[in-house]
């Protein structure tokens, strides 16, 4: 999730007053998820370009193992071409895993405020309040 936040900042926005009337057929980035860990940018390729021009792929790896994370973000040139992309690959198998399909958010349809904690600001000191709310004092610790 934090990689789909990441990557969506990275996209350029513009107010509806400056996109004119063709704005839906510009640049569309597709989330898909649930992808097998072995799935390769090719492989995506393939899957997504039969409905239209591609920009980006981009295969979100874990940073520490440099593993795969089983989601990738691809950039479609035409908006008409994604939405019919979304439409039939949505819940497709592909290397054994039913792929989610759908347009990518940006970070302001994110319904928390952000952060490591979930936006947890209690100023607990090392972060307690993230695990539980329960008083463990009983609890013999």
């Amino acid at each position: 999730m934090i990689a789909e936040i990441l990557f969506a900042a990275s996209i350029p926005r513009m107010r509806p007053s400056e996109r004119g009337t063709n704005w839906r057929n510009e640049m569309k980035c597709l989330f898909v998820g649930n992808l097998n860990f072995e799935t390769t940018e090719a492989d995506l390729t393939r899957l997504f370009q039969p409905f239209g021009e591609l920009g980006r792929i981009h295969r979100v790896m874990d940073r520490e193992t440099s593993r795969a994370r089983g989601l990738a973000f691809v950039e479609m040139h035409n908006g008409d071409d994604a939405e019919k992309a979304i439409v039939v690959l949505d819940g497709k198998a592909l290397n054994g895993h039913n792929l989610r399909v759908n347009e990518a958010k940006p970070i302001t349809d994110h319904p928390h405020s952000g952060g490591r904690d979930g936006g947890n600001r209690s100023g607990s000191g090392r972060g307690r309040s993230r695990y539980s709310d329960d008083d463990d004092r009983e609890s013999g610790r």
